[in-house]
C-alpha cells in the first residue's frame, strides 16, 4: 500500500511549499520552509538543498523528520512523518537534480533530501468544526489575501 494517497500527492504538487521540522544537535526544534518540496513517488517526498545547511546537518544526525503542507486558502493539508536520506552524488542524485532543472530550478543544488514517508495524516482547520464548507472557507481567505494585495484591512474570523 502506498504511504501517500493521490489527494496527498495533489496537495504537495499544487502547494509546492512545505514546512520541514527537524531536531538540532542540542535537541531543539528547527522549522524551515522549503519551496522545492515535491512528490518523488508514492512513498517518498523530496526537496532540494539550495540554502538549507542547518536542516541538512540536523537530518544527518537525526534523520527523523516531519513535513507539513497546507493549502492556505482551504486551510487543509497533510503532515508527513518519515526518515530522510541526504544525497550528494550518484545516479539518483543526478536524476532528482534533472527533475528540478526541468521544473525551472536554476539555483545551485548542494544536495537532495529524500524522505521515506512512514505516516501521513490530514491537517484540517478548526473552522470546519463550525460547519463552514470549503467554498465558504475559500471565499473568506481569498478576500483576506486580496485585501493584503490591495492594502485593505480585512481580518478573517475564526481559527
Amino acid at each position: 500500500m502506498a504511504a501517500m494517497t493521490e489527494d496527498m500527492q495533489r496537495v504537495v504538487r499544487e502547494q509546492r511549499l512545505a514546512y520541514v521540522a527537524t531536531v538540532t544537535p542540542d535537541g531543539m526544534p528547527n522549522l524551515s520552509p522549503k519551496g522545492t518540496i515535491a512528490v518523488w513517488d508514492d512513498e517518498h517526498l523530496v526537496f532540494a538543498d539550495i540554502r538549507s545547511p542547518r536542516t541538512v546537518n540536523n537530518l544527518r544526525l537525526f534523520p527523523a523528520v516531519e513535513i507539513n503542507v497546507v493549502d492556505p486558502i482551504l486551510r487543509k493539508g497533510y503532515r508527513f512523518q518519515g526518515t530522510a536520506t541526504t544525497l550528494h552524488d550518484g545516479p539518483l542524485f543526478e536524476q532528482i537534480v534533472l527533475f528540478y532543472h526541468d521544473r525551472g530550478v536554476r539555483n545551485p543544488i548542494r544536495s537532495i533530501v529524500l524522505i521515506k514517508v512512514d505516516r501521513a495524516m490530514p491537517l484540517i482547520s478548526p473552522v470546519y468544526d463550525l460547519g463552514l464548507t470549503e467554498d465558504e472557507v475559500r471565499a473568506r481567505w481569498q478576500r483576506h489575501w486580496e485585501s493584503l494585495a490591495y492594502g485593505i484591512a480585512d481580518e478573517p474570523t475564526g481559527e
